[in-house]
């Protein structure tokens, strides 16, 4: 065993075993309840991962919305953006998609989590040298403000030579203890990411990486529902306290007291309200569960006509403008509807 890592989990307060005991019976629940029909499964998949891509490359500075991804994957050009945006868009929503749908068959260990990285930054020309490989060269971890700025640096990383043997540590001690069950697999995942995120091991795409295997490892210890509800939009919506946690668990790290307390209550409070998320959706065998009585109204509308477009859904059902806007949103975003058109000639129909 490596005593670094197993001395950050010796004395877990019990605040953190009461969330991960909520997080667990939300868990059984979600296993133990009748599926969704796979049409919406499907959709809510395609869904996430288009907000997931959004959010996580967001969070790394990228400017891209969702609506800008989505256009993106149907093969429209974006020019107002810069071509790595896309690139990065692009690399983080095909790594997503393929560990959503192979993670049972995936194996963690070194050389997947240098594939991954290869894949994620794949279409990223500025990245080239480096993709799959270590840093060879010192890196510090910054925050990025809204508008992709480096607001100053977090904490300092591994020096580049000691990088290969503090991540053999690290993947071989998350194998062994997630294989052995020597800790809750939560308390496992979470030291593997504030580690990880410490060591920095690749020149970029570092972040983004930590997303991807947070997804993969979670599906592979049975939080099926991971690929329904955005982790990563979470983590956006909550950016500012995502940075504290980190940093100040990573100052204390190489201490001999270190404290990951504030990053295992961030990791879990997010997980918390993911799993929450998706026990709302178990009511939604259909999409009429999901919407409010107005909402409904305008979906009603919708099925019944070929195509249509605000001020009638407006005219027809009395139900306000704003709220017509709000519903059409849940409804694209549910891939229940698409959009026709632009400009004052938008038009919608049922999918």
């Amino acid at each position: 065993m490596n005593n670094r890592f197993d001395l950050r989990l010796q004395s877990i307060s019990q605040d953190i075993w009461i969330k991960i005991t909520q997080i667990d019976a939300i868990k059984g629940k979600w296993e133990g309840s009748t599926k969704l029909s796979p049409q919406i499964l499907g959709r809510l998949k395609k869904s996430v991962l288009v907000i997931s891509t959004g959010a996580s490359t967001r969070i790394e500075g990228s400017k891209l919305s969702d609506e800008d991804i989505e256009k993106m994957l149907r093969g429209i050009s974006i020019q107002k953006f810069s071509n790595r945006d896309a690139q990065e868009a692009q690399g983080y929503y095909e790594l997503l998609q393929n560990v959503f749908n192979s993670w049972e068959t995936l194996i963690f260990n070194e050389n997947l989590v240098k594939h991954f990285h290869k894949e994620l930054l794949k279409y990223v020309e500025k990245d080239i040298f480096h993709r799959g490989d270590y840093k060879k060269k010192e890196n510090a971890v910054e925050m990025i403000n809204e508008v992709g700025e480096s607001v100053g640096v977090l904490f300092e990383t591994t020096k580049a030579w000691l990088t290969p043997k503090e991540m053999l540590e690290l993947i071989d001690w998350t194998k062994t203890a997630l294989q052995k069950n020597t800790y809750h697999p939560l308390l496992i995942i979470a030291n593997f990411l504030v580690e990880f995120l410490n060591i920095h091991p690749f020149e970029d795409g570092n972040g983004r990486l930590s997303r991807i295997i947070s997804n993969l490892l979670l599906l592979q210890q049975s939080y099926a529902y991971m690929p329904y509800v955005s982790h990563e939009k979470l983590i956006e919506d909550n950016k500012p306290d995502y940075y504290l946690a980190l940093r100040k668990s990573q100052k204390t790290l190489r201490t001999k007291k270190p404290d990951i307390s504030p990053w295992l209550n961030f990791f879990l409070d997010i997980l918390l309200k993911q799993s929450q998320m998706a026990v709302q959706l178990l009511t939604a065998t259909n999409i009429e569960t999901v919407l409010s009585p107005k909402q409904l109204l305008v979906w009603q509308y919708l099925v019944k006509v070929p195509e249509t477009t605000p001020r009638e859904i407006s005219n027809v059902t009395g139900v306000p403008r704003p709220t017509i806007n709000q519903v059409i949103n849940k409804l694209m975003a549910l891939k229940m509807i698409e959009r026709i058109g632009q400009g004052a000639t938008t038009r919608y129909r049922k999918v």
